[in-house]
């Protein structure tokens, strides 16, 4: 059975949960998983968990506003700097001198600000998981994707937002229906028992760093563009993608083609966790991936 170890992170008077599994062997460089949201939890990466054989390992945790780590009632902390600064530290405290970095949808976009803006040394290659590269962007791909749903919905999405009310019954109806169709839905969740445990979500930091939902982006988060930044990162990068994910094939597009040393594979069924939807696949094209790039430089 493959080992897992848990323990926690002292960061700001704070505290970061993480989970560790596998054992590192023959210099396999770890994989270092950073969740979406803000506020999401690392648990459905425990999908991946499989990957963790051979020498193979794995480490999520919980960034600090959700989760089993510390869910102070502190606005103030929900902007990238904090959760750069957690992952310098994990990586430190952790001994993470290199890894493959595996960042889904906010967590791509904390991988690139860390890439971008700190230059870290180490990174074996770079995963970017149904993610963006510019909040403008993505918003206006969502707002696309909301012309096909029903005129109701629509209209619903509409008097929320002219309201600023996001606690009216038909507002909450339409936005299940937008996630359930490209994020994950109530059903798929009964099918993992990773994620029917109950978590820790963390609303505030989602809610002051995001905004309230996937389209309507106003927290300090709203003007994150780092398109053309992306040609300063050099290592190898994976992107990948679901035909009916939030993060559209333009937007998956748009990365690729600024990203100097990148791949892309679109996943023909899938929402906004391919390795939920179509998890045998995912895993084989994420194992050959660390496996074509497991020696490090």
């Amino acid at each position: 059975m493959v080992k897992i170890t848990t323990g926690y992170l002292e960061f700001h008077n704070y505290r970061t949960f993480y989970r560790i599994v596998g054992e590192q062997k023959f210099q396999k460089p770890p994989l270092l998983l950073l969740h979406g949201g803000p506020g999401s939890t690392h648990n459905y990466f425990e999908a991946l968990d499989d990957l963790a054989y051979d020498g193979q390992q794995l480490i999520m945790y919980d960034q600090l506003g959700c989760g089993l780590s510390s869910m102070p009632n502190q606005p103030k902390l929900w902007h990238p700097k904090t959760w750069v600064e957690e992952l310098i530290a994990l990586r430190r405290h952790l001994h993470l001198n290199k890894i493959h970095l595996l960042g889904q949808s906010w967590g791509g976009m904390l991988a690139l600000i860390y890439l971008c803006d700190y230059d870290p040394s180490g990174i074996q290659s770079l995963i970017l998981a149904s993610t963006l590269s510019s909040a403008q962007l993505w918003e206006q791909e969502q707002r696309r994707l909301i012309t096909y749903m029903s005129p109701q919905d629509q209209q619903a999405i509409k008097n929320a937002e002219k309201s600023q009310n996001y606690q009216a019954a038909d507002y909450l109806k339409a936005n299940q229906h937008f996630m359930q169709q490209h994020a994950l839905d109530p059903a798929t969740e009964q099918k993992f028992s990773f994620l029917k445990r109950p978590k820790n979500q963390g609303t505030q930091a989602y809610l002051t760093a995001w905004g309230p939902n996937e389209y309507t982006p106003t927290g300090t988060l709203k003007d994150f563009d780092y398109t053309n930044k992306l040609q300063q990162i050099q290592v190898p990068t994976l992107i990948t993608s679901g035909t009916n994910d939030l993060c559209t094939p333009l937007i998956a597009k748009t990365m690729y083609d600024h990203l100097p040393n990148a791949t892309w594979h679109l996943f023909a069924h899938s929402r906004h966790m391919a390795f939920i939807d179509e998890p045998e696949l995912y895993l084989q094209i994420l194992d050959e991936w660390l496996q074509q790039h497991a020696t490090p430089k």
